[in-house]
């Protein structure tokens, strides 16, 4: 049976959810049915392609294809070039930049495309948002549009794309990573010398990072040893920044950036806290859950889809900074009660959002849009 092959196309702008999204899908494919290329767009010497440096090997090539500033038709060529090189099946696009160049590349190209929306900003100036409707106006001429959450798909039907080119998917985390790292490291059962609040994500107007700081700064008043990390860059970072240097427990609060390693930083959070204004379902999010890190966030669409309210985790309403602040002081000092949550979170992904099933299913479409099914091992 020949192998399928598929690209993966992205318009990287860091090393954030869709790009490591992208990389948790190639790594729970079944390199035997399906061969999984990856093409990002090389835009300036500046820019993070992390996700090439982590792209598996054994999953298929990578590609780097020049872009001319920040949108450049021009890529189609060196698209439709490399499906041509490649033998490429179906071209899976991320972003609505790789989604308008996508399309186009695979319509020229005369390959089936497959669109997975990661979510979409707010807060944005207007040459962004007509760029991101015409992104969102061309999943109506995909092949199938593959939403990351139930919100998200309703956001693309609000869109007019036709139901017979949606399909739902659910999120996956892969799993044998964050298994990986816990069994490397040890957590205490013994609460530590001052507890360590963390974040991972995009610095961005809707990830809602101030409120974080003025929660953190609260309880800090109360308990100097606490520590804040904010794992990740972005548009906000600078204005972030500035603001929590004015805030008393400027000392305790520490901006790193990307990290390589963040798995292994996570680990030693002893709570994960979003603030976030909109999501899709959030991979940081799923890591810390399967990574049985105590959460509490912002009851949104998205984030609703992992954890519940006193199950598998604490919520307060969007905004109520007052709650989010006691269900922060719950967690952080009511360790029994912290680790039962985190237990029951671990055991929700595990069975609901692991990457090999999405993968599985993902393997499934490829195939049926190419009109044809999966060989069973023994008829081989």
């Amino acid at each position: 049976m020949k192998t399928l092959r598929v690209l993966q196309f992205i318009c990287p702008v860091g090393f954030y959810g869709a790009e490591r999204w992208i990389l948790a899908l190639a790594n729970n494919l079944d390199s035997n049915l399906v061969s999984c290329d990856l093409a990002v767009t090389r835009e300036s010497d500046r820019q993070n392609l992390e996700i090439v440096d982590h792209y598996p090997r054994a999953a298929g090539e990578t590609f780097q294809l020049p872009m001319r500033g920040r949108f450049d038709w021009r890529v189609v060529a060196g698209l439709c070039e490399l499906i041509k090189r490649r033998d490429i099946d179906v071209i899976h696009t991320h972003g609505y930049k790789s989604d308008l160049l996508g399309l186009v590349a695979a319509r020229k190209a005369g390959i089936k495309c497959i669109s997975t929306p990661h979510g979409f900003g707010d807060k944005i100036g207007l040459k962004m948002k007509l760029f991101v409707k015409l992104g969102c106006f061309s999943f109506r001429f995909f092949d199938k549009v593959v939403p990351l959450s139930e919100k998200l798909y309703d956001d693309v039907v609000k869109m007019g794309v036709p139901a017979g080119r949606l399909l739902y998917i659910r999120n996956g985390v892969d799993l044998s990573e964050v298994d990986a790292v816990a069994r490397a490291e040890t957590r205490s059962d013994e609460k530590p010398e001052g507890g360590h609040i963390g974040f991972v994500g995009q610095m961005i107007p809707r990830k809602g990072i101030g409120d974080l700081l003025r929660i953190f700064d609260r309880l800090w008043s109360t308990d100097k040893s606490l520590q804040l990390s904010l794992l990740g860059d972005g548009e906000s970072r600078e204005q972030l920044q500035a603001f929590a240097r004015t805030l008393p427990s400027a000392a305790n609060i520490n901006f790193l950036g990307f990290r390589a390693d963040r798995l292994e930083m996570m680990q030693h959070f002893d709570l994960f806290a979003m603030t976030s204004s909109k999501e899709g379902i959030p991979r940081c999010l799923m890591e810390a859950v399967a990574m049985q890190i105590p959460v509490a966030a912002y009851d949104i669409p998205g984030i609703d889809q992992l954890v519940e309210h006193e199950k598998t985790a604490l919520l307060a309403q969007p905004g109520d900074m007052d709650t989010l602040a006691e269900y922060w002081r719950k967690l952080l000092y009511d360790r029994p009660y912290a680790r039962a949550l985190a237990a029951s979170g671990r055991e929700f992904v595990q069975r609901k959002f692991s990457a090999a099933r999405m993968a599985r299913e993902y393997s499934d479409l490829f195939y049926q849009l190419c009109d044809r099914r999966i060989v069973p091992i023994e008829e081989v």
